[in-house]
C-alpha cells in the first residue's frame, strides 16, 4: 500500500484527505511540522510526501527526501515558488493543484475590498464596545471605480466576472491575454497605465523571480494617491516596507492582505500568547486602514474537498501509471508542456 507523508498538516487537512482517501485507500500518515532540511527525515518509509506552500523544499529538503527513496513531491496548492525546481529537477518528480476553487479566492477578495472601503472590521469592534459612532467609517461608492487586476488566469478572470455587477472599469496586465477576460470587456494595458488610473489594484499571479516585489517604491509613485491594494496572491509581490511607508504618507489608501512576504512563521498558527518578534508585521498591522487575514482565501469547504481529490488523483496517476498529472519543472515555469505534464518515468 502506497504510504503518503503529509507534512503542515492541520485538524480540517486531516478531516479532508481522510474523507476522500475512502476511494483510493492509500496509508496516510499526518505531521504538524512544517517540511524542512530537519524534519524531512520523518517521512523515512514513506513513498510521496504532501507540503504546504510554507513548507521550506530547498535544496537540502529534496536531498534529504531523494536519499530516502521518496518517489514524488505532491503539492497540496497551487503556488510553487517555495520549491527550490533546479535542485529536483530530474530527481524528485513534483506535482499541484492548479486549481481548486477560484470562486473562493475570488469571492474573498471582493470581500476584503467591501470590508476595506465599508470599515466593517473596525465598525464591528466598536459596537461590540457600546460605541455606536460613525465617525471615521466614511466609504466611496464602488460603482463606476475603476479596478486594476494584476493576473488574468482562473482566479483573476472569475475575480472579473464578480466585479461585471459592480458598474465598474476593469483594466488588467498579464504577460498573456486571456480571451475570455476580453470577452468580458476587460481592457489590456501596460502595468504602469493600471498604476495610474486604477482606484482599487488586486493581485491574482503567481510568484516567479521576474516578479517578486511588482509592487515598490518606484511601481507605489505611479499610482493615484488614495488607492486601495489588494493581495490573495503571495505576499513577496508586496516590499511591504514600501507598503508601510505609502500607507504612512496616504498615498496608498487602504490595504488588504491575506499573505505576508515573511509569513511563514505567523500564518496558519497561534501565536495569541507571544508578542510578535516581527517588526514589519507589527507595524503594518498598527494601521486602520490595513486588513491583515492568515492566508485563508482558499478556505471552503469546496476549495478543500477538491485540493484533497486533485492531490489523490495526481499520486495515484503517477503510482498506477507513471504519468505527473499536474507536474511541474523548471523548464516550464509550471505550464503544461511535454517535459512533465505527462510524463511517464
Amino acid at each position: 500500500m502506497t504510504k503518503i507523508a503529509f507534512f503542515d498538516t492541520k485538524p480540517y487537512d486531516k478531516r479532508s484527505f481522510v474523507e476522500e482517501n475512502a476511494a483510493f485507500q492509500f496509508d496516510l500518515e499526518f505531521y504538524e511540522p512544517r517540511l524542512t532540511p530537519e524534519t524531512a527525515a520523518i517521512a523515512r518509509g514513506a513513498d510521496v510526501v504532501c507540503a504546504f506552500v510554507n513548507d521550506t523544499i530547498n535544496a537540502q529538503t529534496i536531498d534529504v527526501l531523494c536519499n530516502q527513496g521518496i518517489k514524488l513531491l505532491a503539492l497540496r496548492c497551487a503556488g510553487y515558488n517555495n520549491i527550490d525546481l533546479p535542485a529536483a529537477q530530474g530527481r524528485l518528480p513534483i506535482v499541484r493543484v492548479p486549481e481548486y476553487s477560484p470562486f473562493a479566492v475570488a469571492e474573498y477578495t471582493l470581500s476584503l475590498i467591501l470590508c476595506l472601503n465599508r470599515h466593517l472590521h473596525r465598525a464591528y469592534c466598536r459596537v461590540r464596545e457600546n460605541n455606536f459612532s460613525i465617525n471615521g467609517f466614511l466609504g466611496f461608492d464602488v460603482c463606476g471605480k475603476t479596478v486594476g487586476v494584476v493576473g488574468t488566469g482562473k482566479i483573476g478572470v472569475t475575480f472579473c466576472k464578480l466585479l461585471q455587477g459592480f458598474n465598474v472599469r476593469i483594466l488588467a496586465f498579464d504577460p498573456y491575454i486571456n480571451p475570455e477576460a476580453k470577452a468580458l470587456g476587460v481592457h489590456y494595458v501596460t502595468l504602469n497605465e493600471l498604476y495610474n488610473q486604477s482606484d482599487i489594484i488586486s493581485l491574482h499571479c503567481p510568484l516567479t523571480l521576474q516578479n517578486r516585489y511588482l509592487i515598490n517604491e518606484e511601481s507605489i509613485a505611479h499610482m493615484k494617491r488614495g488607492v486601495m491594494l489588494i493581495n490573495t496572491s503571495r505576499g513577496a509581490l508586496i516590499q511591504t516596507q514600501a507598503l508601510i511607508n505609502a500607507l504612512k504618507t496616504g498615498h496608498i489608501g487602504s490595504a488588504g492582505l491575506d499573505v505576508y512576504e515573511e509569513e511563514t512563521n505567523y500564518f496558519f498558527e497561534d501565536r495569541s500568547d507571544f508578542a510578535i518578534q516581527d517588526d514589519v508585521l507589527a507595524r503594518l498591522m498598527t494601521f486602520p486602514n490595513v486588513l491583515v487575514t492568515s492566508h485563508q482565501a482558499f478556505f471552503t469547504r469546496e476549495a478543500l474537498h477538491n485540493i484533497a481529490q486533485t492531490t489523490l488523483s495526481n499520486i495515484q496517476s503517477f503510482i498506477r501509471d507513471g504519468e505527473q498529472i499536474n507536474g511541474i519543472c523548471n523548464l516550464c515555469d509550471g505550464k503544461k508542456c511535454k517535459a512533465c505534464s505527462k510524463t511517464k518515468r
